[in-house]
């Protein structure tokens, strides 16, 4: 963990070399063979990251782009351009290579980190410095190896641009300062010892519930074992071979990884300590399979978002304890509110936060409203209940709730009454047009193994166990839900494929 004596001032400064420098940092599974690397290596490769940016004459406050899958070399790149002073910027390698040029061009990059999946993506007028490549463009050749001065930055000077997926319209750059993300490490370790876990990261380094596991492994001086990206078999067999102690996933990817029954019937698993969850809402009947799978972890339902940081909710004060579905109760140094629909106070609303770990706000966008409030909160767009004791439970997106015949619906809510059924897995809920409702559910659904369950039956369930307007009107059962590239649940391709299967039925009848 960081010491009380060691206090970094820049993000891409949290190695403290007092610590043993021969400790496994990353146990790297993204080339064709494992890799062993150390803090020793991992630090000396941001410092020649850091002097060879400033060599090729950028200058302070400049951009540097991460376009790759996860590697220990992306690490070393992310925090030695910030390091130097420059503004880190992952890119979600998943986008069309449109959207892609697009956010290069607009963060200003003038240079871009790539591996060489992703070298054909690269625009031809930025230099480019390829993982794992060999020659001039290698990363090898590009590093200036030495000691390095670590720029101390200045209040409120942004360390990274983070952009978010553009699912409903453009990229947003959101700026963040070295100020809030060392907030946020140190509010994650607050006096705890994390130096003996091995944290699995397998959700990409483009996105903050990655990123920031990363930077709280360092910090800690702990180890990490990273996959190149999430896939479940991979990630069983990472957790097994490697003896991974913690996990942090979005809820989709522990359901995949509860699928595939004859993996974990022959993998040891007994290593895991803590499981945290994020990013999306988490049904009971997913807790309970992954507290069965898991019985020697404590399991974590966390939230948190890229303009406002992972550290929002925590532990009860009062040690009471914490609903299976609920987020916590709010950190003590973070303040919240519930806002209705006009405005005033409530225990079901729209979450407004205040933090240091709020961005600095999105970059290069006048035409955008500014989603801070006057007193600084920020304006979250996701929907939460707040119980008699405090505690708080993700209710849905502002911007996924639709209404039908007058009745607001979120499809959080839906999917989780559904997944209370024995037979579902997993459900997805999205709108579909109708002439009379406006629009109305419909559901996708992943049986459990070995059942058969009828469309009809989960209706009669719905209707038993929810509000009439909840209950979907259609019910397609699947092997799969399509996902975004967060690894959340695609709504946008799974409303496409509603309709299509809709209009194919029309055309049928």
């Amino acid at each position: 963990m960081i010491s009380q004596s060691y206090d970094p001032q820049n993000l891409g400064d949290l190695i403290d070399r007092r610590q043993d420098p021969h400790k496994l940092a990353v146990i790297d599974l993204g080339g064709e063979e494992p890799r062993d690397v150390t803090y020793a290596a991992l630090d000396a490769a941001a410092d020649g990251v850091a002097r060879a940016l400033l060599a090729r004459g950028l200058v302070r406050g400049e951009r540097v782009a991460i376009l790759s899958a996860n590697r220990s070399e992306y690490l070393a790149a992310y925090f030695g351009i910030m390091r130097a002073g420059l503004v880190a910027v992952p890119v979600n390698f998943k986008f069309p290579r449109g959207t892609i040029d697009f956010i290069l061009k607009d963060c200003g990059a003038r240079l871009v980190f790539c591996d060489p999946a992703r070298r054909d993506d690269c625009p031809a007028d930025l230099p480019v410095v390829c993982f794992g490549a060999h020659g001039s463009e290698s990363f090898e050749a590009f590093l200036d190896p030495g000691p390095f001065e670590v720029v101390v930055p200045q209040q409120g000077e942004p360390a990274m641009f983070l952009y978010t997926s553009g699912s409903t319209g453009t990229p947003k750059g959101v700026v963040l300062s070295h100020q809030s993300h060392l907030w946020v490490v140190k509010a994650r370790l607050a006096g705890q010892d994390f130096s003996g876990h091995r944290f699995l990261v397998a959700a990409p380094l483009y996105h903050m519930n990655a990123l920031a596991l990363a930077k709280l492994a360092c910090a800690a001086h702990a180890t990490m074992i990273l996959l190149p990206q999430f896939t479940a078999s991979a990630y069983i067999e990472a957790i097994g071979r490697y003896r991974a102690t913690w996990l942090t996933a979005v809820p989709p990817m522990m359901a995949m990884m509860l699928r595939e029954h004859d993996l974990l019937a022959h993998t040891d698993l007994s290593s895991v300590k803590l499981v945290r969850m994020g990013s999306a809402p988490v049904s009971a009947s997913l807790m309970d399979g992954i507290r069965a799978l898991l019985p020697n972890a404590v399991v974590t339902n966390a939230y948190g978002t890229t303009e406002g940081g992972p550290v929002v909710f925590g532990p009860h004060p009062k040690g009471l304890k914490q609903p299976y579905t609920s987020v916590g109760y709010p950190h003590p140094e973070v303040q919240v509110r519930l806002v209705d629909g006009e405005g005033h106070d409530a225990v079901e609303g729209a979450l407004e936060m205040k933090s240091p770990a709020v961005m600095l706000g999105y970059h290069n966008r006048p035409d955008l409203p500014t989603p801070i409030t006057a007193d600084g909160f920020y304006r979250t767009g996701d929907v939460f209940r707040r119980d008699e004791n405090g505690f708080y439970t993700f209710v849905g997106r502002t911007d996924d709730m639709f209404v039908s015949g007058g009745e607001n619906i979120f499809p959080g809510d839906v999917e989780r009454m559904l997944e209370r059924h024995p037979d579902v897995a997993q459900a997805a809920v999205v709108p579909v047009d109708d002439e009379i409702k406006g629009q109305k559910p419909v559901a996708f659904v992943i049986p459990r193994a070995g059942s058969t369950p009828d469309p009809e039956d989960i209706k009669r369930f719905a209707l038993a166990n929810a509000p009439a307007y909840q209950h979907p009107r259609f019910v397609w059962f699947v092997d799969k839900l399509p996902l975004a590239s967060t690894n959340k649940i695609d709504r946008g391709a799974l409303h496409r494929d509603a309709e299509a299967r809709l209009a194919e039925g029309r055309k049928g009848g």
